[in-house]
């Protein structure tokens, strides 16, 4: 029996295992094949960028376009009231980055965006007043697009690191090319 939204697929019950193994199949063909070297290029890539390949397709794809910057809420970075240093583990990290991606801080008040930028010299390329947590939506949307305009670029090339689920919230809220958690891309190299 089938419903609204019903994609006519195979039915899970035993004895239909013909028309299960024909529908994979079919989806199977629709995904593209892409070349040996193309798929290197793009796990050496995901190398350069400290995420995993799965995580980097997945974001590739999704956005249709590779990854150029990231984009680090304060609380990734690890940053309380009023500081402007960070810990020696997320400053490695960052410098680990290099010139793979641009690294831009969304900090929170009341840090001053240009004093973290100037506290480490090399380690970020922007900075800029992460939105308040009574922000409204098109406030949030604005701030995180004039912060991604200021160094020309597309937000469906950057990628959010955030600590926090209303951080997450950016991702949609500003149009950028995904999200991963701070434990992922900070912990995970250490």
């Amino acid at each position: 029996m089938s419903g609204i939204g019903h994609n006519n697929g195979p039915t899970m019950e035993p004895g239909f295992g013909f028309r299960k193994l024909a529908w994979g199949k079919a989806r199977e063909a629709l995904l593209p094949a892409l070349p040996l070297e193309v798929v290197r290029i793009r796990v050496a890539r995901a190398k350069r960028l400290g995420l995993p390949y799965k995580t980097y397709a997945t974001i590739r794809a999704t956005a249709g376009r590779d990854i150029v910057g990231f984009l680090f809420s304060g609380n990734a970075l690890e940053l309380r009231v009023g500081r402007v240093d960070l810990p020696a583990p997320v400053a490695g990290r960052l410098a680990a980055l290099g010139g793979a991606a641009e690294r831009l801080a969304a900090v929170y008040a009341p840090t001053d965006p240009a004093a973290v930028i100037a506290a480490h010299p090399g380690l970020l390329e922007g900075a800029a007043r992460a939105p308040g947590f009574t922000a409204s939506w098109r406030e949030t949307r604005d701030g995180l697009r004039a912060a991604l305009a200021a160094r020309q670029l597309p937000a469906d090339a950057v990628v959010l690191v955030a600590a926090t689920d209303i951080e997450r919230g950016w991702t949609a809220t500003a149009g950028l090319a995904g999200c991963v958690a701070r434990e992922m891309f900070f912990d995970a190299q250490a």
